[in-house]
């Protein structure tokens, strides 16, 4: 006798295990996966940040560092370069005395938006049981391990 059949059908395989293989079986290095290649930068520690904050409007380069007051100019910089190399910032030199800066999201990063803001959502609305969850596994851990420096507080 066979087992009631699910009321919820699984797909026989999920689509990203799919194209990992796909990838492998064209010879592309994972390391080259578009997935990864994308998450890369805008998964970093700033980038998302400043994302959400020129989804709402464009800003300039003071008010995004107001807006983020414990990064660094330098990393500031920075980060905006590299989400304009990714073609999700678009930067324009305003006609000011002193010239003034202004960063927008390009239509790449508006795109971006929606995702990007359900993704924080989840973040917000699920921050304390992931919290509770890693308190959890570091109290299960030896105490050699217990001072790892991927703890968070």
């Amino acid at each position: 006798m066979s087992a009631p059949a699910s009321s919820f059908a699984m797909p026989a395989e999920p689509p990203l295990s799919q194209k990992l293989r796909d990838y492998r079986g064209e010879g592309m290095p994972l390391d080259r996966c578009p997935v990864r290649d994308v998450l890369a930068q805008i998964g970093d520690k700033w980038s998302t940040l400043f994302l959400l904050l020129l989804a709402e409007r464009p800003h300039r380069f003071g008010e995004l560092r107001r807006a983020v007051p414990d990064i660094s100019q330098r990393m500031l910089t920075q980060t905006l370069r590299d989400l304009q190399r990714e073609g999700l910032v678009a930067r324009a030199v305003l006609p000011l005395v002193p010239p003034g800066v202004e960063y927008r999201l390009t239509a790449l990063g508006q795109s971006l938006a929606a995702p990007l803001t359900q993704l924080v959502q989840w973040a917000e609305a699920n921050h304390a049981a992931v919290r509770a969850a890693r308190a959890a596994f570091e109290s299960a851990l030896p105490d050699a391990t217990a001072g790892d420096s991927r703890r968070r507080a």
